[in-house]
C-alpha cells in the first residue's frame, strides 16, 4: 500500500465505479465470455469465430466512449446488450469494505461524486444490485457529456453540474488514463485502485499512489 491521505484537505471525492468500487469480474465475464457466446448462437458461428470478431471490435473501440456505450454495441452487434447484462446481474458485487468507506465519507460530510464511463443503462443495473448509490451526492456518467474520462475536458465539464475545487479533490480510479487526465487538469489527490477483482491481475499503478483494499484508506 502506498496511500497516505490527509482527509482534512479533501472536500470532494470523485469515485469510479467498475473495478474501483465494484468487482470487475462481472464486466470481464460479460464482454469476454458471455457476449461472444450469444453472438455465436445468433450468427451460427463457432465460439472461436465469435471470440475473434468480438475481441477485435472491442479492441478497436478501446479508449473511446463507444467502448462503454451499450447503445453502440447493441447496434453494432445486433444484440440487446442491456437485456443480456441483466441475465448476469447476480454476479454484480461491491468490493469488501466499500460500503463502510462510503458511509464514512458521508458521515464526514464529504461531497461524494461518482464519475463513471459506464453507460446509464449499465449504471442502473449496478445501482439496482448494490446499495452504493445511496452514498453519493451526485452520479455522473461520461455519456452525459459525450466524452470519456480519458479526455481531459470531462473534468471541467463536471464543474457545470457539480462544482468542485481541484486543489481539494481526490479521485479514486483503476483507469490510469483517467488518472493521467485528472492530474493534467489539476486534481490534487489521485489514488489508483489496483485490486479490480480477485479473479483478475492487479493493476500496475505506475507513478500513482495506490491501495488494494478499501480498509486501508477508510478515514479514522
Amino acid at each position: 500500500m502506498n496511500a497516505n491521505i490527509d482527509w482534512s484537505k479533501i472536500d470532494t471525492v470523485l469515485l469510479d465505479m467498475d473495478g474501483t468500487l465494484l468487482d470487475l469480474h462481472f464486466d470481464w465475464h460479460f464482454w469476454m465470455e458471455y457476449l461472444p457466446q450469444a453472438y455465436a448462437e445468433k450468427n451460427a458461428l463457432t465460439l472461436e469465430e465469435a471470440n475473434r470478431i468480438i475481441h477485435a471490435k472491442i479492441k478497436d473501440q478501446q479508449g473511446t466512449l463507444n467502448w462503454y456505450c451499450l447503445d453502440y454495441w447493441s447496434e453494432s452487434l445486433q444484440l440487446p446488450i442491456a437485456e443480456l447484462k441483466r441475465e448476469l446481474k447476480h454476479l454484480i458485487q461491491a468490493h469488501p469494505d466499500v460500503m463502510e468507506f462510503l458511509a464514512k465519507l458521508q458521515q464526514m460530510g464529504k461531497n461524494v461524486i461518482m464519475v463513471t464511463n459506464a453507460h446509464r443503462d449499465s449504471l442502473a443495473i449496478k445501482l439496482e444490485m448494490t446499495e452504493i448509490g445511496d452514498y453519493f451526492n451526485h452520479l455522473i456518467s461520461a455519456h452525459d457529456f459525450g466524452i470519456p474520462k480519458e479526455d481531459i475536458r470531462i473534468w471541467s465539464e463536471i464543474q457545470s453540474i457539480q462544482p468542485y475545487d481541484p486543489k481539494h479533490t481526490l479521485l479514486i480510479d483503476d483507469n490510469l488514463h483517467a488518472l493521467e487526465t485528472a492530474k493534467a487538469y489539476g486534481i490534487q489527490y489521485l489514488l489508483c485502485a489496483i485490486h479490480v477483482s480477485p479473479k483478475m491481475d492487479k493493476i500496475d499503478p505506475k507513478e500513482f499512489d495506490h491501495f488494494e483494499n478499501f480498509k486501508e484508506i477508510i478515514p479514522l
